[in-house]
């Protein structure tokens, strides 16, 4: 059977992904489209509330496959604080305040590039948030993050 006789099927994740995921962890899924409406790049699972300790490693990550990134959009009730900006790597990246909801944190590399990552809560198991990031960031989902968290049973909640 020819490649193309194969019915289309979601594109997974590699197993060692699966076994690898734990606090402090970022998945990304990075491919540009045109049309991003509901689509996740990534998922990010930090150990804390506390974003001056949690963004500057996210960041190197995300510098290293993306280049620099300018700005950061996070929901102020979602973190215990928020500065206006942080230094990382020698540079200053802005961090916004957006009612986006402590669910996603949004990413701006130059001026028109945007990323949006599915944050999972610090307190979720590692099998929910494995669940969480590996469905994010599959090339098919058009899932909201919100509803992704709670399918997965990461919200962290009983």
């Amino acid at each position: 059977m020819a490649d193309s006789d194969i019915p289309h099927l979601p594109r997974l994740l590699p197993e060692e992904i699966h076994h690898a995921v734990k606090p402090g962890t970022a998945l990304l899924r990075l491919e540009t489209t045109q049309a991003r409406e509901g689509i996740l790049d990534g998922a990010w699972w930090p150990r804390s509330r506390d974003i001056a300790a949690e963004l500057p490693s996210l960041i190197s990550a995300l510098t290293e496959h993306l280049g620099p990134i300018t700005r950061v959009g996070l929901d102020v009730s979602a973190w215990e604080e928020l500065p206006t900006r942080l230094t990382i790597d020698d540079r200053i990246v802005h961090i916004d305040s957006f009612p986006v909801g402590d669910d996603t944190v949004l990413i701006t590399r130059g001026d028109q590039d945007h990323f949006t990552l599915l944050v999972v809560p610090p307190q979720a198991t590692p099998d929910a948030a494995r669940a969480a990031m590996a469905r994010a960031v599959r090339a098919d989902n058009i899932t909201q993050a919100g509803q992704i968290l709670i399918d997965t049973g990461s919200t962290g909640q009983p």
